[in-house]
């Protein structure tokens, strides 16, 4: 059974700069994937040259996008998904993206890390 998990960068970004490039092929190739193409509401992501499929459930423009993976074995699969939220206080205006995950348990923490090494690369992109 897979765990979900919270994870929040903050960010020098506005969500208009930023939202793009958690949604469109070009923005997540910049940081996410080697190369990302759409069909409908069908993501393809590929690595290294392997593939995995995600489907956009939901979306509002600048402040979240919900995917789930189309690949998963698990029996929770509809409850299961990674979702980019972008935070902006108000008082602030201080932004934050917070990332919403599953995985195994004995695989939080390595995990955990190959979500700060992808934020480091999407930090990068936007220049800060």
């Amino acid at each position: 059974m897979k765990k979900k998990y919270e994870l929040e960068f903050t960010l020098n970004a506005s969500p208009k700069i930023l939202f793009p490039r958690l949604s469109t092929p070009s923005g997540l190739s910049e940081w996410f994937a080697d190369d990302v193409n759409i069909v409908g509401n069908i993501y393809s992501f590929y690595w290294d040259g392997s593939e995995q499929q995600a489907e956009l459930i939901s979306k509002k423009e600048n402040q979240f996008i919900r995917f789930r993976w189309l690949d998963e074995d698990d029996d929770e699969e509809d409850t299961l998904f990674f979702e980019f939220k972008i935070h902006q206080d108000e008082l602030t205006g201080d932004v934050a993206l917070v990332i919403t995950d599953f995985s195994d348990e004995s695989e939080i923490t390595e995990a955990n890390n190959l979500w700060i090494s992808q934020i480091s690369e999407l930090k990068r992109t936007l220049g800060i």
